[in-house]
Protein backbone atom coordinates (compact mmCIF):
# COMPACT_ATOMS: atom_id res chain seq x y z
CA UNK A 1 0.00 0.00 0.00
CA UNK A 2 1.61 3.30 -0.88
CA UNK A 3 0.56 6.07 0.99
CA UNK A 4 -0.72 9.80 -1.33
CA UNK A 5 1.09 12.67 -0.27
CA UNK A 6 0.33 16.19 -1.11
CA UNK A 7 2.47 17.92 -3.55
CA UNK A 8 5.26 20.46 -1.57
CA UNK A 9 5.14 22.80 -4.22
CA UNK A 10 5.65 23.11 -7.69
CA UNK A 11 9.10 23.76 -10.01
CA UNK A 12 10.14 25.09 -12.73
CA UNK A 13 13.07 23.42 -14.29
CA UNK A 14 15.22 24.99 -17.23
CA UNK A 15 18.05 22.53 -18.55
CA UNK A 16 19.40 21.95 -22.04
CA UNK A 17 20.98 18.15 -21.19
CA UNK A 18 17.75 16.22 -21.66
CA UNK A 19 19.13 13.07 -19.25
CA UNK A 20 19.98 15.21 -16.91
CA UNK A 21 16.52 17.53 -17.14
CA UNK A 22 15.06 13.66 -16.83
CA UNK A 23 17.21 12.70 -14.10
CA UNK A 24 16.06 15.98 -12.15
CA UNK A 25 12.47 15.61 -12.71
CA UNK A 26 12.54 12.72 -11.17
CA UNK A 27 14.21 13.65 -7.95
CA UNK A 28 11.87 16.39 -7.31
CA UNK A 29 8.96 14.09 -8.07
CA UNK A 30 10.90 11.65 -5.51
CA UNK A 31 11.08 14.85 -2.78
CA UNK A 32 7.44 15.04 -3.48
CA UNK A 33 7.34 18.15 -5.84
CA UNK A 34 5.58 18.53 -8.74
CA UNK A 35 7.23 19.63 -12.36
CA UNK A 36 5.29 22.57 -13.38
CA UNK A 37 7.18 23.68 -16.62
CA UNK A 38 10.52 22.75 -18.24
CA UNK A 39 12.74 23.99 -20.81
CA UNK A 40 16.00 23.20 -22.66
CA UNK A 41 16.64 26.35 -24.76
CA UNK A 42 16.39 30.10 -23.37
CA UNK A 43 13.76 31.36 -25.85
CA UNK A 44 11.07 28.45 -24.90
CA UNK A 45 12.28 29.24 -20.45
CA UNK A 46 11.91 33.03 -21.05
CA UNK A 47 8.33 32.67 -22.17
CA UNK A 48 7.53 30.00 -19.39
CA UNK A 49 8.87 31.91 -16.58
CA UNK A 50 6.75 35.18 -17.54
CA UNK A 51 3.30 32.96 -17.86
CA UNK A 52 4.04 29.13 -15.59
CA UNK A 53 2.84 29.18 -12.39
CA UNK A 54 5.21 27.84 -10.11
CA UNK A 55 6.85 28.14 -6.39
CA UNK A 56 10.56 27.88 -7.52
CA UNK A 57 12.83 27.63 -10.24
CA UNK A 58 16.10 25.62 -11.43
CA UNK A 59 17.99 27.15 -13.93
CA UNK A 60 21.37 25.78 -15.80
CA UNK A 61 23.29 28.79 -16.20
CA UNK A 62 24.81 27.67 -19.42
CA UNK A 63 21.80 26.59 -21.97
CA UNK A 64 23.34 25.56 -24.97
CA UNK A 65 25.93 28.44 -24.90
CA UNK A 66 23.95 30.80 -23.45
CA UNK A 67 24.09 32.27 -19.61
CA UNK A 68 20.26 32.08 -18.31
CA UNK A 69 20.45 35.80 -17.25
CA UNK A 70 17.39 36.53 -19.13
CA UNK A 71 15.53 34.43 -17.61
CA UNK A 72 16.11 34.75 -13.95
CA UNK A 73 15.66 38.23 -14.33
CA UNK A 74 12.34 37.32 -15.54
CA UNK A 75 11.91 34.95 -12.07
CA UNK A 76 13.06 37.55 -9.72
CA UNK A 77 10.73 40.29 -11.25
CA UNK A 78 7.80 37.46 -10.30
CA UNK A 79 9.80 37.44 -6.53
CA UNK A 80 10.15 33.49 -7.00
CA UNK A 81 12.95 31.89 -5.66
CA UNK A 82 15.43 30.08 -7.73
CA UNK A 83 18.39 27.97 -7.53
CA UNK A 84 21.26 28.13 -10.02
CA UNK A 85 22.43 24.53 -11.39
CA UNK A 86 25.82 24.52 -12.40
CA UNK A 87 28.62 22.05 -13.33
CA UNK A 88 31.21 25.48 -12.90
CA UNK A 89 30.43 26.15 -8.81
CA UNK A 90 29.40 29.78 -7.90
CA UNK A 91 32.82 31.49 -9.74
CA UNK A 92 30.44 30.38 -12.95
CA UNK A 93 27.33 32.01 -11.91
CA UNK A 94 26.72 35.66 -13.32
CA UNK A 95 28.22 38.29 -11.65
CA UNK A 96 24.99 39.80 -10.31
CA UNK A 97 23.51 36.22 -8.80
CA UNK A 98 26.89 35.03 -7.20
CA UNK A 99 24.61 35.44 -3.66
CA UNK A 100 22.29 33.11 -4.94
CA UNK A 101 21.95 29.52 -4.21
CA UNK A 102 24.48 27.11 -6.54
CA UNK A 103 24.06 23.53 -7.00
CA UNK A 104 27.28 21.99 -8.00
CA UNK A 105 26.69 19.43 -10.50
CA UNK A 106 26.01 16.61 -10.33
CA UNK A 107 24.10 16.71 -7.47
CA UNK A 108 22.12 14.47 -4.93
CA UNK A 109 18.70 13.71 -4.29
CA UNK A 110 19.97 14.96 -0.19
CA UNK A 111 21.52 18.24 -1.33
CA UNK A 112 19.17 19.00 -3.78
CA UNK A 113 16.09 18.81 -1.00
CA UNK A 114 18.59 20.70 1.03
CA UNK A 115 18.90 23.71 -1.25
CA UNK A 116 15.04 23.65 -2.58
CA UNK A 117 13.80 23.62 1.45
CA UNK A 118 16.64 26.85 2.29
CA UNK A 119 15.20 28.86 -0.67
CA UNK A 120 12.03 28.40 -0.15
CA UNK A 121 12.51 29.32 3.46
CA UNK A 122 14.11 32.21 2.08
CA UNK A 123 10.99 32.90 -0.18
CA UNK A 124 8.58 33.30 2.63
CA UNK A 125 10.76 35.90 4.79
Amino acid sequence: MTATRLPRGSVFLVEDEVMIRMMVADMLEELGYTVAAEAGEINEAMRLAQSAHFDLAILDVNVNGKVISPVAELIKARNRPFIFATGYGSSGLPEEYRDRPALQKPFQLETLAKMIDAAMKSATV
